[in-house]
């Protein structure tokens, strides 16, 4: 059965902008090289406004742990992610969570 991440960002106020592109043009390369499977993203409509929500998929918690620290130790994103954060840095909190599917969910 998959496992799913649910990761919301609150970004540093007046960065959200600069967190979108950043995922548009360096995160999203990065998360298929190394085997991240993106479900979606989303912003807030109506509640806190500096919030990126989005949701991963991987096959179990070992694909996860294996894809993650391949993302996280890429020489190549770390350079990249660096220079979008030569101002300061996007992200001024992250909050995780590992959700499975009940049995009924049409989302498996």
């Amino acid at each position: 059965m998959p496992l799913f991440e649910y990761r919301r960002y609150e970004a540093v106020p007046g960065k959200l902008p600069t967190l979108h592109h950043r995922f548009e043009t360096i995160t999203m390369g990065y998360f298929k090289k190394h085997g991240i499977e993106v479900v979606g993203f989303w912003d807030t409509v109506v509640g806190t406004s500096n919030e990126l929500h989005y949701i991963l998929r991987y096959d179990d918690l070992a694909h996860r742990e294996k894809a993650w620290s391949a993302f996280a130790a890429d020489e190549g994103r770390l350079r990249e992610f660096a220079e979008t954060e030569k101002d300061g840095l996007l992200v001024a909190r992250v909050h995780n969570q590992f959700w499975r599917p009940t049995a009924y969910s049409p989302l498996r």
